[in-house]
């Protein structure tokens, strides 16, 4: 019998999808780059790779006006955690990783990772809709996340690193498709900058709270940043 030839040309789009869909998940999405850190110790960094969605600062009493929610929220909505006798005032920039982003989470600045607090949920939420997706994973515009119901809902875990001059935490909040978070530090370890702090299996976001105002931000929603490398944020002189 034979074989029509739009048959054997839908075969192949198949096979070809079906080996690039592989390709992407099993060994694409497991690449494991080598980062080297600027030499600059005031620089603080980006935690992940991904797209800067926001930049917001965290005023005094500790909140972060979301405009979704029209309301503020408390920045211990985010992290599930505090630091004890540390000033909540600062910044909260956000970092979405789509499936194409390397999911490697690296140490922002050289410093103790002081605590480390998993917080987890009955349900994970989608982070994003599919024109969502499509928008930041393939267009590579950035969207609003901020006050979303995964970031309030889903499960995270939050990394508290102390530095010399700042202090910051990281918040590391999976998607419905998470399958776990790999963490490769514990507490009272020292880290450098860059260094592999963890992995998040597929979609997912990193939140990053510096604990302080006198910085200078460095970085512009919509950027697309690289884990351990591109700078988001400079320690300004006291």
């Amino acid at each position: 019998m034979r074989i029509p030839a739009w048959l054997k040309v839908a075969a192949g789009i198949g096979a070809a999808i079906a080996g690039a869909n592989w390709f992407l998940r099993k060994v694409w999405f497991y690449r494991d780059p080598l980062r080297i850190p600027p030499p600059d110790p005031n620089l603080i960094l980006a935690p992940c790779d991904g797209k800067v969605v926001y930049i917001r600062p965290i005023s005094a009493d500790g909140t972060v006006f979301a405009e979704k929610l029209g309301r503020a929220i408390p920045i211990t909505e985010i992290t599930r955690a505090d630091w004890e006798g540390v000033a909540p005032e600062g910044w909260l920039i956000g970092v979405y990783m789509s499936p194409l982003d390397v999911h490697y989470n690296y140490a922002p600045i050289a410093g103790t990772v002081r605590r480390i607090v998993y917080t987890p949920a009955r349900a994970n939420l989608p982070m994003v809709d599919l024109w969502e997706y499509v928008s930041m994973a393939w267009l590579r515009r950035a969207v609003d996340l901020l006050g979303k119901r995964y970031h309030l809902q889903n499960e995270r875990q939050t990394i508290f690193i102390e530095g010399d001059r700042v202090r910051v935490a990281l918040v590391e909040i999976a998607d419905k498709f998470v399958n776990k978070i790999t963490t490769y530090v514990h507490e009272g370890q020292c880290v450098k900058p860059a260094q592999k702090l963890s992995f998040i299996e597929r979609g997912s976001q990193v939140d990053l709270v510096i604990f302080s105002r006198a910085v200078e931000i460095l970085t512009h929603t919509g950027a697309q940043v690289y884990g351990g490398q591109t700078p988001l944020a400079r320690v300004l002189s006291p």
